[in-house]
């Protein structure tokens, strides 16, 4: 115990008090407060998903694993797509809970729609709902 207390006082030390100039200009993602901004699947896609399953929808490996989305058949059942966006799952948060149930189907379909996958059974906010 008293190792970590020590621990942590020489962070705090060694570790400068931000200034306000120095606080980041952009946050990390557009949201307001809990929900995104974005208005359409192909600039959530942007924003909260690309940086781990690529601009191509091909996914990655590195430090973590991040699934291919392009020609991937679990993409069929909407279902699918609904709860790993909402309730998360190994390394993916649940951002879901910081959508509306609109953009949630949005990214969906976005995702069904694109990067060779062509789901034409659109996901509407009613579907989204259930599943919170």
């Amino acid at each position: 115990m008293r190792a970590i207390a020590l621990i942590l006082a020489l962070a705090c030390v060694g570790a400068p008090a931000l200034a306000e100039d120095d606080a980041p200009a952009t946050p990390i993602f557009s949201r307001s407060d809990t929900a995104f901004d974005e208005q359409s699947g192909k600039q959530l896609y942007a924003e909260v998903c690309q940086d781990c399953h690529m601009a191509n929808g091909k996914g990655a490996a590195g430090a973590g694993k991040y699934p291919n989305l392009s020609g991937n058949p679990k993409l069929e059942a909407a279902g699918y797509p609904m709860s790993l966006i909402l309730q998360g799952r190994n390394g993916m948060p649940p951002v879901g809970k910081m959508m509306t149930d609109a953009q949630v189907a949005m990214i969906v379909n976005y995702v069904r729609t694109h990067f060779g996958n062509a789901y034409t059974d659109a996901v509407k906010p009613e579907d989204v709902k259930p599943l919170r």
